[in-house]
């Protein structure tokens, strides 16, 4: 009997969303301010996955202008009809405040989608799709109920029929569910699935913290009434402590793999070193069987493990990418991502051989804006990450670096200024001067080695001599329970001219990420 590790996909990839088309899996997650958005996965055996690409991946198909911190894009879902796939999501609040749902689709996962299609009347978060065995097509997110609220976030399930001509809802809205916990805020993320000639309507409930579950509720009709089981929730480890291994579950979807197994993915936090969540919110697979018309998740355990028997498909393992980019390919990694959409190409791979070039930006991390930056989500509890870069600042305004972001309140900064090395530590808003050295070179290495929330900074001249730089920092303002918000921790290289114009840029060697023991 063999197993598996959870979680399955690590790192900041929230709400996961699952579809199967024939022997193949899909699984999505939210990307709230960062870009491109919603990045896909490819598996053959729900344990070992792939990236393939990002669903959106264009500015016209995503504007982050304006967007504040992790909002943007919440719980996408995807979904397989008829040759197509598509995916659903909400994009919560741009710079007008608006609070939109739309979806796009495809024919090839790996790209391109189309541009959005926007619903009319579509209110609530975390849309999702339901296509029925009669080919009708239904829209799920949630809402205040039409009779008021009866405490406060109180919500509710709505669905509508979505018409696949129009691209828009048409008919009559109807009240699915209000949830099973009674005086529990935040019903949301709906799912609504047919096995054997039942309609079953899975949602979250209690919020995406510590009090997060999955509950559920089925009936013979897919507008209802709903009746929810006696079981519920059915998922949650509310009852576990904040002590235990993994929190805050909750966010489900399931799928039924070519074996007739059942499996659901769902979000959940690995805290450390206290109840802090760096990591921010994971994929993880938990098994599901069927009793009495109702499903039991990880029967006799009834919670998300850490380790777990594996699912009853041929192993598939992927080629393992390297812990080293040395930037001599033409386009950038999937694993890289920008802050908001980025209006201009600020970075080349083509201006030096082997090098990614960031060009010097006005904005700095300090902002709510789109800065000259490229970061990846930390993965590892432990972690070192090492960059080399070639520098020439023209004045003392200009400044490059490498930064461990959770927001632009809270973030660790080397930074290298025309005489210096610093590192800045940014909490609430406010800079600390952490440490500073005289520093000439042109070309400089940096390196964070981190175990836990014990954070160590170094730099060096020459390659491997490295220099303490400041050690015993303290990594809980990354956290979002420091920080607030709903994303884990970035980690990254930016340029800034701090709001003078530049021509000038950094050029990076290379960006090395790896997991520590």
């Amino acid at each position: 009997m063999t197993t598996f590790k959870n979680p399955i996909i690590p790192g900041c990839y929230a709400d996961p969303s699952i579809c199967r088309v024939d022997n193949d899996y899909y699984l999505i997650a939210s990307t709230f301010e960062y870009f491109p958005g919603v990045p896909i996965f490819h598996s053959k055996d729900l344990v070992n996955w792939r990236q393939i690409g990002h669903v959106l991946d264009r500015p016209s198909q995503l504007n982050l202008d304006g967007t504040p911190n992790s909002k943007g894009i919440y719980a996408a879902t995807i979904r397989y009809h008829k040759g197509i796939f598509y995916m659903i999501t909400t994009f919560v609040e741009s710079a007008s405040g608006e609070r939109r749902n739309f979806f796009v689709t495809t024919e090839n996962p790996e790209g391109p989608w189309s541009d959005p299609n926007w619903l009319e009347d579509c209110p609530g978060i975390d849309s999702s799709l339901f296509f029925d065995d009669d080919g009708k097509a239904y829209v799920t997110a949630n809402r205040r109920p039409p009779s008021g609220q009866d405490y406060p976030k109180h919500m509710e399930i709505w669905m509508q029929e979505l018409d696949l001509g129009t691209n828009q809802l048409m008919g009559k809205k109807f009240s699915l569910w209000d949830g099973a916990l009674k005086q529990i805020h935040a019903q949301e993320a709906p799912h609504i699935y047919k096995v054997e000639g039942m309609y079953y309507l899975i949602i979250a409930e209690g919020g995406t913290g510590f009090t997060h579950s999955v509950t559920i509720a089925r009936s013979e009709s897919i507008t209802g009434p709903y009746e929810g089981s006696k079981t519920n929730p059915i998922l949650t480890h509310r009852h576990l402590g904040k002590d235990y291994p993994i929190v805050n579950v909750g966010h489900a979807d399931i799928v039924e793999t070519q074996n007739g197994e059942w499996w659901m993915v769902c979000l959940g936090s690995r805290p450390y070193g206290g109840e802090y969540r760096n990591l921010g919110r994971e994929s993880f697979l938990v098994p599901v069987i069927w009793e009495n018309g109702w499903p039991v998740v990880n029967p006799g355990k009834g919670i998300v493990e850490m380790e777990g028997v594996r699912p009853l498909l041929e192993e598939k393992r992927w080629q393992a990418g390297s812990a080293c980019d040395h930037f001599d390919t033409d386009t950038l990694g999937m694993q890289w991502n920008f802050i908001r959409t980025p209006r201009e190409e600020f970075w080349s791979l083509k201006e030096r051989q082997g090098h990614l070039r960031l060009y010097l930006k006005p904005e700095t991390m300090t902002e709510e804006v789109n800065p000259s930056f490229i970061g990846r989500r930390q993965q590892h509890i432990n972690f070192a990450v090492r960059t080399k870069m070639e520098f020439h600042p023209d004045n003392e305004q200009e400044v490059v670096g490498l930064v461990l972001l959770q927001n632009q309140d809270f973030q660790y900064r080397m930074e290298i200024v025309k005489t210096e090395i610093k590192l800045i530590k940014r909490e609430s808003g406010k800079e600390h001067l952490l440490a500073a050295h005289a520093f000439n070179n042109s070309e400089v290495y940096l390196k964070v080695e981190t175990y836990e929330q014990n954070y160590q900074f170094y730099y060096a001249e020459n390659a491997e001599q490295w220099k303490m730089l400041y050690e015993n920092a303290d990594g809980r303002i990354l956290s979002t329970d420091v920080a607030g918000g709903f994303v884990g921790t970035y980690i990254g290289i930016f340029a800034s001219s701090n709001g003078m114009h530049s021509k000038n840029y950094v050029d990076i060697d290379y960006f090395e990420y790896s997991g520590l023991p």
